[in-house]
C-alpha cells in the first residue's frame, strides 16, 4: 500500500475532498485530504506526499501563501503542485504558475481530467535522460538522479518545471528550442496553452542562478538557448 504515491488535496469544501479522493483511489494513490492550510502544515510533518492539489481559495491561509512557502522551503522545493480554483482567466493562471505551480485546473472541472494532470506531472518528474550529470560552464553542475542543481557548490532549490527546462537546455548548449518546443518537452500533448508559461518559469530560473542567469539567452521571437 506504501509504494502507492501520496496526493495531498486541500480545499475548503467537502463535496470537493470527497469527489477528488474518490477518483484518485480509484486511479490507485493514497490520499490525504485536507479543509484547511493549517492541517496540511501538520500533515506535511507525517509524510511527504507526492504531489500537492492546492485551491487557491482558502479559509486561514491563502493558497498563493502556501504555494510560496512550498517553493522556498528546502524540504519541498520540489514537490509538484497542481492549483485548484475557480479563477479562470488568465492573469490567475498566470499568477498561478509565476508562484512556482506545476498545473492549474479550474472549477468547475472534471474530475477524471484532474488523475490525468495528475498523472501528467508525476510522470513529467519522473523522466531522466540518459545522461546522470551535466556540467555547464565549470559552475553548474545538475544532477539527474537526484535532482539537484547546485551552483559554485551550493544547492539551488529549483521547481520540477525549472529543474527540466535547464535540464532541456543544457542538453545542447548553445542550440535554440522554440517556446513551443519547450512546453512539448513539459507537458507533450497534455500542456497548458497559456503564452507566457515558459517565460514566467525561465525568468524564475534566471533569479535564483544569480550571476550565472546570462548563459540563458532570450533569441528574440525564437526562444531560448543555454550558451557560456
Amino acid at each position: 500500500m506504501n509504494h502507492k504515491p501520496l496526493i495531498a488535496v486541500v480545499d475548503d469544501e467537502p463535496d470537493i475532498l470527497e469527489l477528488v479522493s474518490l477518483h484518485l483511489q480509484r486511479a490507485g494513490f493514497r490520499v490525504a485530504t485536507y479543509s484547511d492550510g493549517e492541517a496540511f502544515y501538520k500533515g506535511l510533518s507525517d509524510a511527504k506526499p507526492s504531489l500537492a492539489i492546492l485551491d487557491l481559495m482558502l479559509p486561514d491561509i491563502d493558497g498563493v501563501d502556501i504555494c510560496k512557502y512550498l517553493r522556498n522551503s528546502s524540504d519541498y522545493a520540489d514537490l509538484p503542485i497542481i492549483m485548484l480554483t475557480a479563477r479562470g482567466d488568465e492573469t490567475d493562471r498566470v499568477l498561478g504558475l509565476e508562484i512556482g505551480a506545476d498545473d492549474y485546473v479550474t472549477k468547475p472541472f472534471s474530475p477524471r481530467e484532474l488523475v490525468a494532470r495528475v498523472k501528467a506531472v508525476l510522470r513529467r518528474g519522473s523522466k531522466k535522460p540518459s545522461q546522470k550529470t551535466m556540467v555547464v560552464g565549470g559552475r553548474i553542475i545538475i544532477d539527474i538522479d537526484r535532482h539537484e542543481v547546485r551552483l559554485d557548490d551550493r544547492k539551488i532549490s529549483l521547481t520540477s518545471t525549472e529543474f527540466r527546462i535547464l535540464q532541456l537546455l543544457a542538453s545542447k548548449p548553445g542550440w535554440v528550442f522554440s517556446r513551443e518546443k519547450i512546453l512539448d518537452f513539459l507537458w507533450g500533448q497534455e500542456k497548458i496553452v497559456v503564452d507566457r508559461t515558459v517565460d514566467v518559469h525561465i525568468k524564475h530560473l534566471r533569479e535564483k542562478l544569480g550571476d550565472a542567469a546570462g548563459w540563458i539567452k532570450n533569441i528574440r521571437s525564437v526562444g531560448y538557448k543555454l550558451e557560456e
